[in-house]
């Protein structure tokens, strides 16, 4: 290659490295709904993840064509309307109850399963499922739980800063300063959030089979077996003010219930085992029994490679951390008690 050739490559690829990187896409509820009002209609077969990406745009301009509207693939106020039911109302128009259905629904179910408060299908109909799992958002923020999606309900649920907040530590429930080791070294695959229209409650880390899983952090072993469910090999594991940690489709199980463990300590190894489609590890964070998003908890090290003295936070101390491990035979609805 000449040498003024390959003077210009380099300056390109300098030029391509010190450019900014390109901001991660904004989920938002309406765009859910879009994408549940365009599943209806044969037009969108992706996830409902709220992300106006090149898949949703795309159903959105084959439904406009169809209905002879300007395809431009933005839902606008005759995209909408052309939409029907599923159109409308807009999200935060009207209080919204048990027998309600349409474009503020399915915005609502998303933003219930953003926090974790699964409904089931995120389809847009308001039955008893959406129903309880409003009651228990509403009652965990300390609000009326009435069953009712009004203004200040829907407030809580919009308000985006909830997350930035909760990386700080706190003394309130769910706040507290507990942070947890990654299980395994290797990178993040699937998030926490709606997958395919259900909750996603975990991190799912795509790491080869026979990969050593460790300990998050120190706290007694309460499950370690075979869950039917679709967890397949499980380890559980109880650490102080109500969190929990879930270790999903092992190939092995190295610990027991009862076992009291430290953060690195092996507890099994990655595999493929009941609802999986390849070898990964499913981690999830639980607080009170509820799948919390773990990222904000996680520190940069690896529990596979921890040595020295543990971090500030992963302590489960006192004279309580010595009662026994209770017993649990129902690890997929376990509600396990603080440390």
């Amino acid at each position: 290659m000449p040498p003024f050739r390959r003077l210009v490559l380099a300056a390109v690829a300098a030029v391509i490295a010190l450019a900014p990187a390109a901001p991660a896409q904004a989920w938002s509820p309406d765009v859910a709904a879009l994408q549940v009002a365009l599943r209806a209609t044969h037009d969108y077969s992706g996830g409902i993840d709220g992300v106006a990406g090149p898949r949703t745009k795309a159903a959105t301009r084959r439904f406009q064509r169809r209905r002879s509207i300007r395809a431009d693939g933005v839902a606008g106020a005759r995209t909408r309307r052309a939409l029907g039911r599923r159109g409308r109302p807009p999200l935060g128009s009207r209080a919204m109850r048990v027998g309600h259905e349409g474009w503020d629904v399915a915005g609502l179910q998303f933003l219930l399963a953003r926090r974790g408060f699964t409904s089931g299908p995120i389809d847009g109909g308001f039955g008893a499922r959406t129903g309880g799992a409003l009651r228990r958002y509403q009652s965990s923020r300390g609000l009326a739980a009435d069953g009712v999606a009004g203004r200040s309900t829907l407030a809580a649920l919009r308000d985006r800063n909830r997350r930035a907040r909760s990386r700080r530590p706190s003394g309130g429930v769910g706040g507290g300063p507990v942070r947890f080791l990654r299980p395994v070294r290797g990178p993040l695959g699937d998030g926490f959030g709606p997958r395919w229209g259900r909750m996603h409650t975990g991190l799912d880390f795509p790491v080869p089979q026979g990969t050593r899983v460790g300990a998050a952090g120190r706290g007694v072993t309460t499950f370690a077996g075979y869950n039917s469910g679709g967890y397949g090999n499980l380890v559980i594991i109880r650490h102080r003010d109500g969190f929990e940690t879930w270790y999903a489709h092992l190939a092995s199980v190295t610990t027991r219930p009862g076992e009291r463990v430290r953060g690195g300590t092996r507890i099994g190894f990655v595999g493929s085992t009941g609802r999986s489609t390849g070898p990964h590890l499913h981690f999830e964070v639980r607080h009170a029994g509820r799948p919390i998003d773990p990222q904000p908890r996680l520190l940069g090290a690896s529990a596979s490679v921890l040595a020295g003295p543990l971090p500030s936070g992963l302590e489960c101390t006192g004279a309580r951390d010595r009662r026994p491990a209770p017993p649990t035979t129902s690890p997929a609805t376990a509600r396990l008690p603080a440390c």
